[in-house]
């Protein structure tokens, strides 16, 4: 089931560039749900007012150097404060004992991982698997420098050998669920992308507790723009090496990011620990909400199509709010069930519905990725002409 990793990247980029970041035109403009823009955040934000805003002089953020006693010298300490404040919060990662590292994005942090547990001294490169269905962009990540360090070597399920690093996302992109590693050798390494272990998408049942946990500003808060991520590392020398990383890739990551992404989360924070009676909603209460509508808007005209069916998720107690909560995800792992359709992507494209095929994810075509996450007018729009076929 793979693809040419150029050509998958290609193929991606230019359904990407036609009409994302924006609300459909009309009843007639083409539905972008390829990408996962978390745009859905968009009208909690405008509600919060200037409650996020900040103002920076012109004479701040000059340095290269945020704290120069930390080994992450360019991680903000109001930043990680917050972070961890955050987590603490919610519950959903162990910070203790754990060196925090930000970085440009999730994707930047997974290639720093990656590098750092990849040895430099062995003939070959060291093996990049994960389990089918896989994020899109683990493929074209590990291959687009052609590193000697490191390969892409597909599905988890498949690999022989003891020599790997096994990426987990969970929940998973695409399809929802909790995922554990598959692989158990000695010589194995995990990295955990835990960008979508967040109330709003599924229950909270434990503390994330892995030797590399990675996060991203974009799914948990909704704001891509700023692209931030950050790492919770257990290893003080994978630490120091992801680092050095993020230090040779970019020379750090922008103060100007840390500092806003830090007074946005310190107001999701605030929202449930000191909260304002003038403005009571609170962040991962509006995300649950609004999945809730979506999933049973989506599964009414799934079910009435006849075309399609859906995962089914199990419910469980969430220890962030002390009730049973099904799993919410950003993305609907789509798949066609009527025969003579073979590719759900190209069927929905020609129904001007801009999805992302199962083959990007090392699945058959027959399945299809659609962001939940988009404005209400995009998927709305959505529903709309998906009920329509039958």
């Amino acid at each position: 089931m793979e693809q040419n990793n150029e050509n998958v990247v290609a193929k991606q980029e230019t359904v990407i560039s036609n009409t994302s970041g924006k609300p459909p035109a009309s009843k007639d403009s083409v539905v972008n749900l390829d990408a996962g823009d978390p745009t859905m955040y968009e009208s909690f934000w405008k509600g919060m007012g200037d409650q996020g805003a900040i103002t920076i002089s012109s004479s701040q953020t000059i340095s290269y150097f945020s704290d120069v006693t930390n080994f992450c010298w360019f991680l903000e300490p109001e930043f990680a404060r917050e972070i961890r404040r955050l987590h603490k919060l919610v519950g959903n990662a162990v910070t203790e004992d754990r060196y925090l590292i930000v970085g440009t994005g999730s994707s930047q942090l997974l290639q720093a991982a990656v590098y750092a547990l990849s040895p430099s001294d062995t003939p070959n490169p060291m093996n990049v698997v994960s389990a089918v269905p896989y994020y899109s962009t683990y493929a074209p990540l590990m291959d687009y420098l052609r590193s000697g360090l490191f390969r892409w070597a597909g599905d988890a399920c498949m690999f022989k050998g003891d020599a790997y690093i096994e990426l987990v996302c969970s929940p998973s992109n695409p399809d929802g669920f909790l995922r554990q590693a598959i692989l158990k050798s000695g010589g194995g390494k995990t990295i955990h992308d835990l960008a979508y272990y967040w109330p709003q998408y599924t229950p909270i049942t434990s503390p994330a507790d892995h030797d590399i946990s990675i996060f991203t500003v974009s799914k948990s808060i909704g704001h891509a723009g700023s692209r931030l991520g950050w790492a919770l590392v257990k290893d003080i020398v994978v630490a120091r090496n992801m680092t050095k990383f993020i230090e040779l890739n970019t020379i750090g990551v922008s103060k100007v990011s840390q500092i806003r992404a830090a007074k946005i989360v310190k107001v999701v924070s605030d929202s449930y620990e000191n909260p304002i009676p003038e403005n009571p909603d609170k962040l991962f209460d509006f995300g649950r909400r609004l999945l809730v509508n979506r999933w049973k808007k989506l599964r009414e005209a799934v079910k009435a199509s006849g075309i399609f069916s859906l995962p089914e998720f199990p419910s469980e107690t969430c220890k962030f709010t002390g009730e049973k909560a099904e799993t919410l995800p950003a993305f609907a792992w789509l798949k066609c069930e009527k025969e003579g359709i073979e590719d759900c992507a190209s069927f929905l494209r020609s129904h001007k519905i801009l999805t992302r095929g199962g083959s990007y994810f090392g699945a058959g075509p027959n399945y299809t990725r659609v962001s939940m996450i988009d404005r209400d007018e995009t998927f709305d729009l959505f529903i709309e002409r998906l009920s329509s076929l039958h």
